[in-house]
């Protein structure tokens, strides 16, 4: 009780001070709104804390961070008849292409997207075939979807192998099963749709796919047809030097339209075989860079080719830089040039969004070595797979692989010499 009635005294006590206080400001003269500059303000200490409680807090808000996807891509999925042999499963009459894509999943399961090229048509069985008419089995896409892609092209010198209803049928198993694909079409429609653009969106991170080949390997596509294939020479089935701007500078057209982040065309070119970039791809690759395109991704050699970032002038007078690669070579095949056609790479793009300027860049580029075994001393089921060079090379120094013998160690040492000869050893993840 002592204590409340010690409480009751101060209160009194203030209420007196704060009258006598209002007493003596108002003869002052401060109740007139009239300050004069030689007086200094009078404020208890109680007021000053009701003067800063009355204040808000000011809340920084954080800066926004930019977004950082991965996009990997790899080079053309083949299926000549060996894999063919080696993907049958007896037991249930069925194919099964796992087991050869099983350690480049392990890496494409890591990106935000991952594309590649099929070359070849899901035409139905059960005549199969390889090089020089492919038609593959269905289980082959769905290894591709397993092991991580999502998104084929299917334009390329095979798509016609079988025919216009196994191009059709190539995309109605695709759409089945889940993977996304451009560059043929079943219908104008389809084909008028975006002018055969998909864009997908990687994490917030939009990138507008474009597809074309330099021709079908001769055959001409039917007159009321030719929506279903992008081309991007006039002369196709021929000469394959007039290129087709009115089609191509449409297209891209259409794409700046879209608003995408990022424009990339997935483009098959070149000469089969040959490390060296043509003349042709490099005036193509210009064109494609000065009318919006920020990524070219290329195919049909089977060998490695450079990739490089360059700088450019598009049409509308602004300097910017475009990235290309002019071949992956194979991902996976039965061709066996060694180490050309054994050799291939998984390309990884990082890609950072601003957040503020909302400007997309290509911020860093790296890749990782595979190597094709073709070893038809061990049962069906294990003949043919694509490994990662540099685990392959580890595991035998350590000891711990009974597959790799003296012989393939050194074949997978001088693929790696050869991919480091053609793309440079800074941009192997693994150095």
């Amino acid at each position: 009780m002592a204590y409340k009635s010690l409480s009751k005294r101060k209160i009194g006590m203030k209420k007196y001070f704060v009258v006598l206080l209002s007493i003596l400001l108002l003869l002052s003269g401060c109740g007139t709104g009239v300050r004069k500059e030689t007086e200094p303000d009078v404020l208890t200490e109680a007021s000053q804390s009701d003067v800063i409680s009355a204040v808000p807090e000011t809340q920084t808000e954080p800066e926004p961070e930019p977004i950082v996807r991965h996009l990997m891509a790899a080079g053309d999925v083949m299926s000549h008849m060996p894999m063919v042999e080696d993907a049958y499963v007896a037991e249930t009459d069925s194919y099964d292409y796992t087991h050869m894509m099983a350690e480049p999943a392990e890496q494409l399961r890591l990106a935000d997207y991952a594309i590649a090229n099929l070359e070849t048509v899901l035409g139905g069985g059960p005549d199969y075939s390889g090089y020089p008419n492919f038609n593959s089995p269905d289980a082959l896409a769905h290894a591709c979807k397993d092991a991580g892609f999502d998104l084929l092209s299917t334009a390329n010198n095979h798509t016609r192998d079988q025919g216009m209803d196994a191009i059709f049928r190539t995309l109605d198993v695709l759409d089945e099963i889940g993977l996304a694909h451009v560059g043929t079409y079943r219908s104008a429609a389809e084909r008028d749709a975006n002018n055969g653009i998909y864009v997908a969106d990687i994490g917030g991170i939009s990138v507008a796919f474009l597809c074309y080949t330099y021709g079908l390997n001769g055959y001409r596509l039917p007159d009321d047809m030719t929506y279903a294939v992008n081309l991007f020479n006039i002369d196709y089935d021929t000469n394959l030097i007039d290129f087709d701007y009115d089609r191509v500078d449409r297209d891209l057209a259409a794409a700046r339209a879209l608003d995408a982040d990022l424009t990339a065309v997935i483009i098959h070119w070149g000469v089969e075989y040959d490390e060296t970039p043509t003349a042709y791809q490099r005036e193509i690759a210009e064109h494609l860079f000065q009318n919006g395109v920020d990524l070219i991704f290329g195919g049909h050699p089977h060998v490695l080719q450079p990739y490089e970032t360059v700088t450019f002038t598009d049409d509308q007078g602004v300097e910017k830089q475009g990235f290309v690669i002019y071949s992956f070579g194979n991902f996976i095949s039965n061709q066996q040039y060694d180490p050309e056609t054994k050799t291939t790479v998984i390309l990884d793009l990082e890609l950072t969004k601003d957040p503020v300027s909302g400007t997309t860049a290509v911020t860093d580029v790296c890749y990782m070595p595979y190597y094709m075994l073709h070893r038809n001393d061990l049962p069906v089921g294990s003949r043919r797979q694509l490994v990662n060079i540099h685990k392959s090379i580890e595991a035998y120094e350590n000891g711990t692989t009974e597959l790799v013998t003296y012989d393939l160690y050194q074949r997978m040492q001088a693929a790696l010499t050869y991919c480091h000869e053609i793309l440079g050893p800074e941009g192997d993840r693994a150095e």
